[in-house]
């Protein structure tokens, strides 16, 4: 089980999601949930451009962007701040090796039996 306002929890995928579709031309996006020890792990893999170098290292602070539409450059920020609340953790990373291309989001949240 895992305790977490479900809203919030929503806005977060949606969020992630939003940000493979507008990254993503060709090819795919999966979600992956996924228990680990005590979290659970949920993971948003897309097949797009990957992250910037230049936007990698201030990823989830305000007003980054380089999104190809329009975009505040809050949503990280603020899917940072609700998954940490929740007692998680958020990070992401380019998918590397082989033809693989594109971006994974992972967010964890505290597994309770």
């Amino acid at each position: 089980m895992v305790e977490a306002d479900r809203d919030r929890l929503n806005q977060v995928i949606c969020n992630l999601l939003s940000n493979a579709l507008n990254f993503t031309n060709e090819g795919s996006i999966t979600v992956i949930v996924e228990r680990k020890g005590n979290e659970i792990l949920v993971s948003i893999k897309d097949t797009g451009t990957g992250i910037h170098p230049q936007i990698y290292p201030k990823l989830f602070t305000t007003f980054v962007t380089k999104s190809p539409k329009r975009g505040t450059g809050l949503g990280l920020f603020i899917s940072k701040s609700i998954i940490e609340i929740h007692g998680g953790r958020i990070w992401a990373f380019n998918n590397s090796g082989g033809t693989e291309k594109g971006s994974t989001f992972t967010f964890s949240l505290p597994y309770h039996e």
